[in-house]
């Protein structure tokens, strides 16, 4: 099989790294891929935005799957436009994508089949949210309706900062349209826990269990980030506890979108606060979390590809797949000032060391200069994952892998898995 892989992160990488372990694939192409991606795969360069192009490349080079890494192209409609020229594509249709391109839309699926979330109000009046804020109790959680790249959620926790996050969002409009239209939900508390499941639409594989860090600093303190480590499995959900929450989270949604003329396939993420009145949705993702995927997809035993092509044609066979019993802990590497603005192109040393001592290191934010050094390119660097029998070995040779790469500004979690663990935050 010929395969092509859209996006450029380190998702997409531990997608490549996965899918080249399938005795079915002849040949992976990733546009535009990224350095580490390039080692195992051709990249070519292109716009994931521009859907002419990639299904263009996929008809001229006979792609028999399209796996989708990032949400944009599936919320603008990738899937569709594929699957109208008879082109195989792994992901949801860009209606089934509102899930994670409207708030609202999600806030109104989690409503209509009876899934369990925050209480809630919506608004597209920036003065009518205010007053609302005015007279709420706190701390709320502010959200914009659309795709935000991973900074559309702010933590509120008086009334003035509520007013001065609406004014971002309406007046400056700091995330375009996507901000024009808002959920104002209660805020939960509990352990945070992801639950990823693959489907055609009709049979649900719940993947293994993973918890991701979305501060920026170690006790989770500072502003939320796209993802700066996880770890697989979650200890504290067994495989009867995933199954629950996927009949109470997951399958309601899936089902009751086919029902409705809105059949989703693809990966389901859902994001969970686990509260002392039962486990809750924060949001739904329409592909795969980062990095979630970098510590799950390494303790998958299965051939990914059959899944994936499964889903894709609407005829899966199976309701599960098979995990190695180890555990995997991913550490992103961050760029200096993420997630703030961020200086790139500096040289970055140690990726081999790092390999060497058992680690996989996936690209998420690197190119090569003019003189071919490897540098830096984005706000998230590196992801490095190790594997271990328990948390505690894939703690310390994660670590141990880290403290092997170097670059300037360079910073990192010290405590991923501390809650879990038990070890200080202040490694």
């Amino acid at each position: 099989m010929n395969i092509l892989v859209i996006g450029s992160g380190g998702r997409e990488h531990a997608l490549v790294w996965k899918i080249k372990q399938s005795p079915l694939v002849k040949k992976i192409y990733a546009i535009p891929g990224n350095v580490g991606i390039a080692q195992i795969a051709e990249c070519v360069p292109g716009n994931v935005e521009d859907l002419d192009f990639l299904a263009d490349f996929a008809t001229k080079q006979k792609i028999d799957l399209t796996v989708v890494g990032p949400e944009l192209p599936l919320v603008t409609g990738i899937v569709d436009q594929f699957q109208s020229l008879g082109l195989k594509v792994f992901g949801p249709s860009k209606r089934a994508a509102q899930l994670e391109g409207s708030k609202i839309f999600a806030k109104a699926m989690m409503q209509k089949f009876g899934v369990p979330t925050g209480a809630f109000e919506t608004f597209t009046e920036g003065e009518k949210a205010k007053a609302y804020a005015i007279e709420s109790e706190y701390p709320l959680v502010i959200k914009a309706d659309g795709l935000a790249a991973g900074k559309g959620v702010v933590i509120v926790q008086s009334a003035e900062e509520a007013v001065s996050v609406l004014n971002d969002f309406f007046n400056k409009k700091i995330f375009g349209d996507a901000g024009t239209k808002v959920v104002i939900e209660e805020y939960l508390e509990g352990p945070e826990v992801s639950i990823l499941a693959l489907t055609d639409g009709k049979i649900v594989i719940p993947l293994a269990s993973s918890q991701d860090h979305k501060r920026v600093n170690d006790g989770d303190l500072g502003p939320n980030t796209g993802g700066m480590g996880a770890y697989s499995p979650y200890p504290l959900l067994l495989d009867a506890d995933i199954k629950a929450l996927v009949k109470q989270t997951v399958e309601p949604i899936v089902y009751g979108m086919g029902e409705n003329g809105i059949p989703f396939r693809g990966i389901l993420y859902a994001g969970l606060m686990l509260t002392e009145h039962g486990p809750k949705v924060l949001e739904y993702n329409v592909r795969l979390g980062d990095p979630e995927t970098e510590a799950v997809l390494p303790r998958m035993k299965s051939d990914i590809v059959p899944l994936l092509l499964a889903c894709a044609e609407g005829n899966l066979k199976t309701d599960r797949c098979e995990w190695h019993e180890n555990a995997a802990m991913t550490v992103v590497l961050a760029s200096g000032g993420y997630p703030g603005t961020f200086e790139k192109g500096i040289e970055i040393f140690g990726l081999q060391e790092a390999e060497n001592s058992g680690a996989v290191v996936f690209h998420a934010g690197t190119s090569k200069n003019t003189s071919g050094k490897i540098v830096t390119a984005g706000g998230r660097v590196l992801a490095v994952t190790a594997s271990g029998e328990t948390l505690l070995d894939a703690r310390e040779k994660v670590y141990a892998a880290v403290s092997k790469i170097s670059f300037r500004g360079m910073h990192y979690r010290r405590d991923i898995g501390y809650q879990i663990l038990g070890v200080p935050s202040n490694r």
